[in-house]
């Protein structure tokens, strides 16, 4: 099992900056990918940002230049850091961990975290 636990959420005003970050737990080695999605009123859960156990990094177009997805794995943690936030951007962000179970990938999610961009 796997336990995701992220903080980092808020209010800000369009044009500012947020970090989240997501704390990992439990049987990591089995992990091949950290994602953040999000999701806000009325919508489906997208994808936003996604790191490889390898390093390699993914975007959402929507997010490309503004976000960046880290890791420090002395901390079984992964980071998202978000600049020039938009308030398309408002909704809330999970952390999603995969591991593959034979052939197919389980998902672990952690309990979200609310950001909101207003002016």
């Amino acid at each position: 099992q796997v336990q995701l636990v992220e903080s980092g959420g808020g209010f800000v005003q369009p044009g500012g900056s947020l970090r989240l970050s997501c704390a990992a737990s439990g049987r990591i080695s089995s992990i091949y990918t950290m994602d953040w999605y999000r999701q806000a009123p009325g919508k489906q859960r997208e994808l936003v940002a996604g790191i490889h156990s390898g390093g390699a990094t993914n975007y959402a177009d929507s997010v490309k230049g503004r976000y960046t997805i880290s890791r420090d794995n002395a901390k079984n943690t992964v980071y998202l850091q978000m600049n020039s936030l938009k308030i398309e951007d408002t909704a809330v962000y999970y952390c999603n961990a995969k591991e593959l179970r034979g052939a197919l990938p389980y998902n672990y999610w952690g309990q979200g975290t609310q950001v909101t961009v207003s002016s």
